[in-house]
């Protein structure tokens, strides 16, 4: 006999899927659309002990994907380009991806310089995917108010 799942628990084990099939995740946020983090996971935050930058997904991650998001839709206001779909951004020691779910939300993954961005954006879109019908109105209330700073997915 199977438990029956929840809208919640499949998004969280699709966050989960999403983290371990692809190798060099540092950290991965769902923000909703007015910037509020909704859910998170931070993979490999014990082997980076010592590492300086936004692992605190709930926190820093959540807040640089949130401005990101805000500049790069009024960038596509001003240009008249359209939806934004897919930003990235490369720098030396990591890559910062984020990508439009279909509710407005959106999911950011901030990757290790080794990572295949080519893997981390193939994933990334099936989970924005089969994410984006499970992020109800409902379904983003019970995130907002059950996900404490440092609660991680799994």
């Amino acid at each position: 006999m199977t438990t029956p799942t929840t809208p919640m628990s499949d998004l969280r084990w699709l966050l989960t899927r999403l983290v371990e099939e692809v190798p060099g995740m540092r950290s991965v946020a769902v923000v909703s659309a007015d910037g509020l983090p909704l859910l998170s996971s931070q993979p490999d935050a014990a082997a980076r002990s010592g590492y300086a930058g936004p692992y605190g997904a709930t926190a820093d991650l959540a807040t640089v994907v949130s401005g990101l998001g805000s500049l790069t839709r009024g960038a596509a206001q001003l240009m008249e380009g359209g939806e934004v779909r897919q930003t990235l951004v490369a720098m030396d020691d990591g890559s910062l991806v984020v990508m439009s779910i279909s509710d407005g939300s959106l999911l950011g993954v901030y990757a290790a310089p080794d990572a295949d961005i080519s893997m981390v954006t193939y994933h990334m879109a099936r989970f924005v995917g089969r994410a984006g019908h499970l992020l109800t109105p409902q379904l983003r209330a019970e995130l907002r108010a059950g996900t404490a700073p440092g609660q991680a997915a799994r």
